[in-house]
């Protein structure tokens, strides 16, 4: 099984940054597409980005391009979320999630079958 935990997460004023962390323990995640997503109150968890096995294909939801970038240190089995320009919209708890079926990543929530307990973002305006 493969344990992720998030760490960064925070208060920043709007246009601000964060830099948020997931690092996988249990097994290599070398292999496997990772994504993030995020859940406001009283709203469904939804798909923010994912990131291939190899670190070169990448997948946004629209409300983030340009925004935020997705990264992956697979020798240190980590992966970034490096946040810019962030809008109190973009409060929510982020989920780090590792796609173990597969290299893609997917935007559906299904496709994923490991996640970390959550970091808290939230944007003040």
């Amino acid at each position: 099984q493969v344990q992720l935990v998030e760490s960064g997460g925070g208060m920043v004023q709007a246009g601000g940054s964060l830099r948020l962390s997931c690092a996988a323990s249990g097994r290599t995640i070398s292999t496997y597409a990772m994504g993030w997503f995020r859940q406001a109150p009283g709203k469904e968890r939804e798909f923010v980005v994912g990131i291939s096995a190899s670190g070169i294909g990448t997948l946004y939801a629209d409300f983030v391009k340009g925004r935020f970038t997705i990264s992956r240190d697979n020798a240190k089995n980590t992966v970034y979320l490096q946040m810019n320009s962030l809008k109190p919209e973009d409060t929510a708890v982020y989920y780090c999630t590792v796609r173990s079926k597969g290299a893609a990543p997917l935007r559906a929530r299904t496709e994923y079958d490991y996640w970390g307990q959550g970091t808290q973002v939230t944007v003040s305006s």
